[in-house]
């Protein structure tokens, strides 16, 4: 079925391996647990997972107790806006995130289902608490999430939802850290880069700047938030691929200004051996990502298409071209915007 119809998969043997290996991790696990509860117990079990969530509930509530309320706007380059109002209960050790002001469901593909904020919000206050704690779902105890049905962050089906999960879940992440005066903005992109033909197809996401915090400057060339995806070497891809890894290199001076300046972006640029499809899905390319506190916002992502006799294509944020021998993608990611004001100091 895998390689039947319209659009089917380049290598149904890989497809079907990778859902093996899935479910393959799945049975370790409850094997692993199986093999606990013989050697302690099933109570015994059950009470240290009890405990290991409680754990996590106090320690969030502990650092709800030092935030204080706030709101953020962060608007989307394809139209729509992530608003959050935080409201902080420190006696009680209680947040609630309400996103129910955010933009209403998109006619693209930059929905997000309500379990992605849940995500990210879980992610966002793990991040805030020092204590060595494994993440759990107690983290998320002392949090009120409010979403709007019918809104991008709660859509109806049938709504596409595919950049929610890479692009817009990055958004909300930066909404809440602005909302809490935690940290400026991130690049806000996976960059997701794809390239291929009728028999293979290659994807990658491309790092960028992090946010400047209150006591740290945001770092260059990193992945931030919600993607963690490590590149092929280059050796490697250039023996698989008919590419060419000319550069790749930090985007200098991308970062935002501030008291503490926000982390560059970086320059990839991929020069294509044989004719090939390529696409790009990314956003910070109409909207820069800001900086907090009066720190100075970033360098905007930026992509073109250069081709052998030099002539220069800019290309939108999220674009389909076909290559040709000898073209070259060039793509500049975004920095992180910067904390504080230098004119204040």
């Amino acid at each position: 079925a895998l390689g039947a119809g319209p659009w089917p998969s380049r290598a149904p043997d890989r497809n079907i391996a990778d859902l093996k290996a899935q479910i393959a991790a799945c049975q370790a696990g409850a094997a692993a647990v199986a093999a606990m509860i013989d050697g302690f117990g099933g109570e015994v079990v059950a009470a240290y997972m009890t405990f290991v969530q409680q754990n996590a509930t106090a320690s969030v509530r502990r650092a709800i107790g030092k935030l204080s309320n706030g709101e953020a706007r962060v608007p989307m380059d394809g139209g729509g806006q992530i608003v959050v109002v935080t409201t902080v209960d420190a006696a009680k050790g209680e947040a609630t995130l309400d996103f129910r002001k955010s933009a209403d469901q998109l006619s693209s593909n930059f929905n997000a289902p309500s379990a992605i904020v849940d995500a990210t919000a879980l992610y966002v206050f793990r991040t805030l608490v020092d204590d060595d704690i494994p993440l759990n779902s107690g983290c998320l105890a002392p949090l009120n999430i409010l979403t709007r049905p019918g809104s991008m962050l709660a859509p109806a089906p049938p709504a596409a939802v595919v950049a929610g999960n890479v692009e817009t879940s990055q958004h909300v992440v930066d909404a809440l850290y602005a909302a809490l005066g935690v940290m400026a903005n991130a690049q806000g992109s996976m960059n997701n880069f794809t390239f291929g033909d009728e028999t293979r197809q290659y994807y990658e996401t491309l790092c960028g700047g992090a946010g400047a915090t209150a006591d740290a400057d945001g770092a260059s060339a990193v992945h931030t938030h919600m993607t963690n995806s490590r590149l092929t070497d280059p050796e490697i891809l250039e023996r698989r691929f008919p590419v060419r890894v000319e550069t790749y290199e930090i985007r200098t001076g991308s970062g935002g200004d501030g008291l503490r300046r926000g982390g560059d972006g970086a320059v990839r640029r991929v020069r294509f051996l044989a004719p090939m499809e390529a696409a790009l899905l990314s956003t910070r390319r109409a909207h820069a990502p800001q900086g907090i506190s009066g720190g100075g916002p970033a360098l905007r992502g930026e992509q073109r298409l250069i081709t052998p006799d030099g002539a220069v294509k800019e290309l939108p944020g999220c674009f389909s071209v076909t290559v040709q021998l000898g073209d070259v993608i060039e793509i500049k990611t975004p920095g992180g915007g910067g904390f504080g004001s230098r004119a204040a100091s």
